[in-house]
């Protein structure tokens, strides 16, 4: 499985952080669920100096980017307008 490092912040707009949380409840489940078939390696929320969520940040493998890309298209966070801008990069987990 090739591994990836998503980085994800969210809109800024006045409604972006009730759309995440909104969006919160169905994309932990989702993440919930990609660690069960070994998915999802870790990820988390990425806070701002104040400590409030202002994007996501997450460690994945899948077979290729292509189901990566599918995957992500369907995410709550994805759907419900939660991130604006998406970075994805191969990532290789240090074996240490």
């Amino acid at each position: 499985m090739n591994q990836y490092l998503i980085t994800a912040y969210d809109y800024t707009d006045a409604d972006a952080l009730e759309r995440r949380l909104a969006a919160r409840p169905a994309h932990l489940e989702g993440a919930h669920q990609l660690r069960q078939t070994g998915n999802l390696l870790f990820g988390g929320a990425i806070l701002n100096d104040e400590g409030q969520m202002i994007g996501s940040m997450m460690v994945v493998q899948f077979e290729s980017l292509k189901t990566l890309n599918a995957w992500k298209e369907q995410d709550p966070y994805v759907t419900g307008s939660v991130w604006e801008k998406v970075e994805i990069k191969p990532f290789r987990q240090a074996a240490v």
